[in-house]
C-alpha cells in the first residue's frame, strides 16, 4: 500500500519546526463489494495468516516521509513529523506513549500482536509535558514546580495535566500579558468606605457604624447600648444618636450635658406672684395672706374675717383686705358732731358751731390693688333726697394732695370717684367727698360728707 494522508514538508516547514500529523485511524475490517474478502482501514494492512490487520509503519514503508530535521514516529494508523531536538511531543492527538523513528528497521518484520487492533513493540516515547517515572510509566511534568514554565513574574503558573497555564492571583486582571491591579472600589464593593489595596481592597465604614462579618457592609452602631453617651436620654439614630434631657433641662452645647433651665427667667407672667426655681422645674409661690389656687400659678385672698384669723379686738371691727385685713376702731364723733349710728356723725341745727360745718359725716372704707390700671372708676355718690329747686355740687374737699383722683358728675344727683394714676401699696388714703346742695327758691346752701378710708394692698392682685 501506498503512503495516506499526509502532507508532504518542505524546507520553510522544517525552518518553522512544524509537527505534521497523520491522523491515527481505527484498524477495522470491512467487506469488499461484491466478493467476500475483507479490508483494512488506511494506515493497516490485512495478515492473510491470521485475518488481523496490522498497523503500516510508515516510517519505514515510505521514503523520506519527514524531510529536513524533521524525524518520523509511527502511530497505530498514521505518523508523526517532529523535530528531532525535541524527545517528547504535546500535540493532543497522540496518547503519552510514542515510538519515534531515526533510521531504517531490520528487514525482519515486527511481531504480530494477538489481539485484532496490531501493536508494534518499540522503545517507549512520552508526549510533550510528560516524563517516564521508574515504572516506565508516562507522568505529567509539573513545569510550576520545575521552573519550566514560561509565565512572567507578574503571573503565576497553574499546572495542568500535559501542561500548564498563566494566570493572575485574585485582584489582578490579564492585560496585554501582565497583570494588574483591579481597582475593586470602582465596582462597589463596599457599602461605604473604600480603599484599593495592591491586589485587593478594604471596606471600612463611617462613624456610627460597625463592619458586619461579610468585610463589606455596615452596620448602624447603637452608641445609647454600648456607651450610653448621654447624661440623661439617650435617642439612637441612623449613623449617630442624639441626647435629650428631662422636663425642665435644656441639652447644653455638648449635646451630652443637661443643666437646669431656669423657667422663671422665661416670663414674668409664669406665676402671679412670685416664681421660685428648682432643678428640673419650679414652683409658684404667693404671699403671706394668700393661697395658691388649683393652676399652681394664681393667688387668691385669704379672708381672715370670714375665717376669723385676725387679731381684732371684740371692740373692733375687722375688715378684709387683699392679702390682709384692718382692724377698724368705733366711730368716734368730733365736737360738735354727735353719733347718730354705726358710721355717722351729725351737726345739730341749733348748735351755732355747725353753721359753717358738714351737716353729716358718712364712714366708709373700700381697698384697691396695688398698681390698678387708671383710670379707674372706684366710687359713686349721690343725694337720697332731692328738692325742688335744689341742685348738687359734688367735690373732693380733702386728701387728694397728690391730684390722683378727681370727682365727675354722672348725674343731677350723682357723681363717680375716678383714680386718674396707678398708686403703689401699702397705702392708706383718706378722702372728703363732699356733696352741696344748692336751693335757690329757699335761699339754701348745705353740704355732707363722705370720709371715704381707701386702702391699697400690697400686691397687684
Amino acid at each position: 500500500m501506498g503512503p495516506r494522508s499526509f502532507e508532504p514538508m518542505n524546507s520553510g516547514h522544517c525552518r518553522q519546526r512544524r509537527m505534521i500529523l497523520t491522523v491515527a485511524i481505527l484498524a477495522l475490517w470491512l467487506p469488499h463489494p461484491g466478493n467476500a474478502q475483507q479490508q483494512c482501514t488506511n494506515g493497516f494492512d490485512l495478515d492473510r495468516q491470521t485475518g488481523r490487520c496490522l498497523d503500516i509503519d510508515e516510517c519505514r514503508t515510505i521514503p523520506e516521509a519527514c524531510r529536513g530535521d524533521m524525524m518520523c514516529v509511527n502511530q497505530n494508523g498514521g505518523y508523526l513529523c517532529i523535530p528531532r531536538t525535541n524527545s517528547v511531543y504535546r500535540g493532543p492527538y497522540s496518547n503519552p506513549y510514542s515510538t519515534p523513528y531515526s533510521g531504517p528497521y531490520p528487514a525482519a518484520a515486527p511481531p504480530v500482536p494477538a489481539s485484532n487492533y496490531p501493536t508494534i513493540s518499540r522503545p517507549l516515547v512520552c508526549r510533550f509535558g510528560y516524563q517516564m517515572d521508574e515504572g516506565n510509566q508516562c507522568v505529567d511534568v509539573d513545569e510550576c514546580a520545575t521552573d519550566s514554565h514560561q509565565c512572567n513574574p507578574t503571573q503565576i503558573c497553574i499546572n495542568t495535566e500535559g501542561g500548564y497555564t498563566c494566570s493572575c492571583t485574585d485582584g489582578y486582571w490579564l492585560l496585554e500579558g501582565q497583570c494588574l491591579d483591579i481597582d475593586e472600589c470602582r465596582y462597589g464593593y463596599c457599602q461605604q468606605l473604600c480603599a484599593n489595596v495592591p491586589g485587593s481592597y478594604s471596606c471600612t465604614c463611617n462613624p456610627g457604624f460597625t463592619l458586619n462579618d461579610d468585610g463589606r457592609s455596615c452596620q448602624d452602631v447603637n452608641e445609647c447600648e454600648t456607651e450610653n453617651p448621654c447624661v440623661q436620654t439617650c435617642v439612637n439614630t441612623y449613623g449617630s444618636f442624639i441626647c435629650r434631657c428631662d422636663p425642665g433641662y435644656e441639652l447644653e452645647e455638648d449635646g451630652i450635658h443637661c443643666s437646669d433651665m431656669d423657667e422663671c427667667s422665661f416670663s414674668e407672667f409664669l406665676c402671679q406672684h412670685e416664681c421660685v426655681n428648682q432643678p428640673g422645674s419650679y414652683f409658684c409661690s404667693c404671699p403671706p395672706g394668700y393661697v395658691l389656687l388649683d393652676d399652681n400659678r394664681s393667688c387668691q385672698d385669704i379672708n381672715e374675717c370670714e375665717h376669723r384669723n385676725h387679731t381684732c379686738t371684740p371692740l373692733q371691727s375687722c375688715y378684709n383686705l387683699q392679702g390682709g385685713f384692718k382692724c377698724i376702731d368705733p366711730i368716734r364723733c368730733e365736737e360738735p358732731y354727735l353719733l347718730i349710728g354705726d358710721n355717722r356723725c351729725m351737726c345739730p341745727a341749733e348748735n351755732t358751731g355747725c353753721r359753717d360745718q358738714p351737716f353729716t359725716i358718712l364712714f366708709r372704707d373700700m381697698d384697691v390693688v396695688s398698681g390698678r390700671s387708671v383710670p379707674a372708676d372706684i366710687f359713686q355718690m349721690q343725694a337720697t333726697t332731692r328738692y325742688p329747686g335744689a341742685y348738687y355740687i359734688f367735690q373732693i374737699k380733702s386728701g387728694n394732695e397728690g391730684r390722683e383722683f378727681y370727682m365727675r358728675q354722672t348725674g343731677p344727683i350723682s357723681a363717680t370717684l375716678v383714680m386718674t394714676r396707678p398708686i403703689k401699696g401699702p397705702r392708706d388714703i383718706q378722702l372728703d367727698l363732699e356733696m352741696i346742695t344748692v336751693n335757690t327758691v329757699i335761699n339754701f346752701r348745705g353740704s355732707s360728707v363722705i370720709r371715704l378710708r381707701i386702702y391699697v394692698s400690697q400686691f397687684p392682685f
